[in-house]
């Protein structure tokens, strides 16, 4: 059998993630490998790491790279902090709390759950009396859920997760680089994300940062085999995974640079250069960007006369759900944008399935010449599946956002 390359259709993807990558990062995956240890590695790791404390706003030192996609950071720093028997409280807002809420029970953790309505978000006061019931050691919560687009407020939780006395562990997957997020002034203890959404880079990479106080929890269990103090109870687990032990890994990004694995350089290439693309542009610019865009889509759905999803309060930059008008078959449509215009949107799961399309501004995407077409186009496929939409209604509401906005200086249009 005879193949060929792979010859991948040219789609404009304003879904909840993954975006269409930077065209400088794929040209950075591109450039040729090294062996881990050569000189030259050591110091690109080394650049990655102090630009990633950048990205979280952290002078943390164990800021690293896990290989593999964000899921692997979230199991890393869940599978590194947890013992079997441990307390974890996960609050769920959205799909994406669910899976904190898996991997701690596969680690024996004794996980409690605290949940509200999707499309609303929790309170500092209801996380504090939830924690104040359950006393955990850790406290797992996502920033940003791109299953019904909210972002948590993070700002006064570090704060009672200190006075408490507990470990504070945040998902920045869908936030990161596209929203604020400031990683020791909020006081977290660990934070996990990925590249391909407002990073704009491909899956496959995992930045992870942990505070002083959850490297100490880290290590601490770097040695501890099960065994038996006082001939009655356990002294304490290792870490059950190999690949995702953070001990470890922190031995092989540290000046031990001990062997752990061997690096994914491309991906390597890649994370370094999503973060000092933030760099170069700023972090508060990025943000701003972000913001305009994501202000701009909004505007241009509700301009066509489609009803927002959710707490429009709480929404993320960098997505938004809309209502599918009735009568509309929501993934026939959503195949017709890709078919006819090449774009692709999201539908959504569990309660939302069917019932909301998820479209994105990020990364790449952020900017005006995805989103004025996304908005025509989606408009025309509306008109074509039979709704009532207001015409030129979104991408005239959209040209009035950008005609009253003004980015800061040095942020990308």
């Amino acid at each position: 059998m005879t193949t060929e390359q792979i010859p991948p259709p040219q789609r404009l993807l304003m879904g909840p993630g993954p975006t269409n990558a930077d065209p400088r990062v794929l040209r950075a995956m591109s450039a040729p490998l090294v062996g881990q240890y050569d000189p030259a590695m050591t110091g690109y790791m080394n650049e990655t790491m102090e630009l990633y404390r950048q990205a979280f706003r952290t002078r943390n030192q164990a800021t690293l790279l896990v290989d593999g996609t964000s899921g692997a950071g979230i199991e890393a720093a869940l599978v590194s902090l947890n013992e079997p028997g441990d307390r974890v409280l996960v609050p769920i807002f959205g799909r994406f709390g669910h899976l904190p809420k898996e991997i701690a029970g596969r680690c024996g953790a004794e996980v409690h759950v605290r949940e509200v309505e999707w499309g609303q978000v929790f309170t500092p006061s209801a996380i504090e009396r939830a924690i104040a019931a359950t006393r955990p050691k850790l406290l797992a919560l996502v920033q940003g859920d791109t299953s019904t687009t909210m972002n948590q407020p993070l700002e006064e939780i570090g704060q009672i997760c200190r006075r408490l006395g507990v470990l504070f562990y945040t998902d920045v997957t869908a936030t990161l680089g596209g929203n604020v997020f400031e990683m020791d002034l909020w006081g977290l203890d660990a934070a996990t994300s990925g590249l391909q959404k407002c990073l704009a880079g491909p899956s496959g990479s995992s930045p992870v940062s942990l505070s002083p106080r959850a490297a100490e929890v880290v290590n601490g269990r770097r040695h501890v085999e099960a065994g038996i103090a006082d001939g009655s109870a356990p002294v304490g687990t290792r870490i059950a995974s190999n690949y995702f032990d953070l001990a470890m890994i922190m031995d092989y990004w540290g000046q031990a640079r001990l062997n752990h694995h061997t690096e994914a350089t491309s991906m390597l290439y890649a994370a370094r250069e999503c973060a000092r693309l933030l760099a170069a542009e700023g972090i508060d610019n990025a943000v701003a960007r972000h913001r305009l865009h994501g202000e701009a889509m909004l505007a241009g759905l509700r301009g066509m006369g489609l009803e927002v999803f959710g707490d429009v309060v709480h929404k993320m930059n960098n997505v938004v759900a809309v209502r599918i008008p009735d009568g509309v078959d929501g993934d026939a449509a959503r195949t017709a944008l890709l078919e006819d215009y090449g774009i692709e949107i999201g539908t959504s799961f569990g309660p939302l399935h069917g019932k909301v399309w998820r479209i994105g501004t990020m990364g790449y995407n952020a900017r005006k010449d995805a989103v004025m077409p996304t908005l025509a186009a989606m408009e025309q496929m509306l008109r074509s599946a039979g709704a009532a939409v207001v015409a030129g209604g979104g991408t005239g509401a959209a040209r009035e956002i950008y005609q009253d906005a003004r980015l800061p200086a040095g942020a990308r249009a």
